[in-house]
């Protein structure tokens, strides 16, 4: 894996304190910190729930932690005990980003909210990826990507586009989009920062995210006022939507454009089809009757190998691609040449397959800053950062409220 440590990244200097766990939080602050911020993690005791899903080589360090937690420190602070709770406060009194995402309330009873912290630190932008807008019925609800791919009709949409029965995407898709929106949303707020020299607090909501993300796309007759149809986008919504077989496999074309569609059944032998079928002349037509089309192209499709369709579409410019299986895409030979996934040696966990930042910067390239933490791996480091000294840590490690294997096993000698 590439690493960062001797170049200069975008977020160099930055310092966040990240109070996340699962996915969605630990993903955004994850992005942060390879763009070269500081991100420290804070664990209750018994760490993130990600640390023990497998298939892990040692307790505590799953596949999915490892694939978002890296570019962090790891610091164990019980929250509960004032102890903790003291530590966590002057971790946060430099801090540029506080990241949470437990209820907000949850935030206030253990005065750790806004106000509080921004008293100490006005500087401080202070960033909720929560299940709800707060202002709304659902604000006390539970928020999981299960039940925000729901709320947001994704299951529905499936069923409408022709599944047997309502259906999740299976990737944690709300989880992953809205730590992207978060990290844009704390980035916004930092310019702002560095403009005006006011922090502020930010509210990135699970739900009003995706439900922009669904609404952006399938709003359609309801866009205006009066309504002019349905919502949805037909295209999208075809039941013949998706892979095309072909004789000895899947491949997956798009054939959208009025140059698209003409090329497309011009390399086929059957030009009439765009030149005098009117259901096929253009875009607008091609969308109405777009169940027709894909049924004929599938039709077309299974007379070749996924090989020749790929030879033969290419050579059209019609865009067309594998359909991947998750091996497959691990071993895609583009994604071995541009390095996108790269074997790494982790101090614990041995070597790794790790994905790598996938953009492209002329100056600052971010990267991964070091691998992901055991729990509890850089409390010490971090509280002597903070001004604690070494009998500090050792009475907070004896009444629970810190835990660092390195630091522990040395007081026990």
């Amino acid at each position: 894996m590439t690493t960062a440590a001797s170049k200069p990244r975008p977020l160099d200097g930055l310092k966040v304190v990240d109070m996340t766990t699962v996915l969605m939080g630990p993903f955004a602050t994850q992005l942060m910190g390879d763009m070269g911020a500081d991100v420290i993690k804070v664990e209750a005791p018994g760490g993130d729930n990600t640390r023990h899903i497998g298939p892990a080589r040692n307790p505590g360090m799953g596949s999915i932690f490892l694939n978002v937690n890296r570019s962090k420190r790891s610091v164990v602070l019980d929250l509960k005990q004032p102890a903790g709770r003291e530590a966590l406060m002057r971790l946060c009194l430099d801090a540029d980003v506080v990241v949470y995402n437990i209820r907000p309330q949850a935030m206030t009873r253990l005065g750790l909210d806004y106000a509080t912290l921004a008293a100490a630190n006005p500087r401080l932008i202070y960033a909720g990826l929560v299940g709800y807008d707060p202002r709304g019925p659902y604000a006390s609800r539970p928020a999981y990507d299960d039940l925000i791919q729901g709320a947001i009709g994704l299951p529905a949409l499936a069923q409408r586009a022709g599944s047997d029965e309502p259906r999740y995407v299976p990737l944690t898709i709300a989880d992953y989009f809205v730590g992207v929106s978060g990290t844009t949303a704390i980035l916004g707020a930092l310019h702002h920062r560095d403009r005006t020299g006011e922090g502020q607090e930010l509210v990135i909501p699970m739900f009003e995210t995706m439900a922009q993300l669904v609404l952006a796309v399938h709003l359609g007759g309801r866009t205006f006022e009066p309504n002019q149809g349905p919502p949805g986008y037909e295209r999208l919504l075809a039941p013949q939507r998706r892979p095309y077989r072909t004789s000895d496999g899947y491949v997956c074309a798009l054939i959208y454009t009025d140059r698209q569609c003409e090329s497309f059944f011009r390399a086929v032998g059957r030009a009439e089809l765009f030149e005098q079928d009117p259901r096929f002349a253009n875009i607008t037509s091609r969308t109405r009757h777009i169940n027709e089309l894909y049924s004929l192209v599938e039709q077309i499709l299974t007379e070749r190998t996924t090989a020749a369709w790929i030879e033969l579409l290419s050579a059209a410019d019609i865009p067309v691609m594998p359909m991947h299986d998750l091996d497959e895409l691990i071993d895609d030979p583009h994604l071995a040449a541009v390095g996108l996934i790269a074997k790494t040696e982790h101090p614990t966990e041995g070597m790794l397959n790790s994905v790598n930042v996938p953009t492209l910067w002329s100056r600052t390239q971010p990267a991964p800053g070091c691998a992901a933490p055991r729990l509890g791996q850089h409390s010490a480091e971090v509280l002597r950062g903070i001004g604690y000294s070494d009998s500090d840590i050792e009475a907070l490690s004896r009444s629970g409220a810190t835990f660092d294997p390195a630091f522990n096993s040395r007081q026990e000698a």
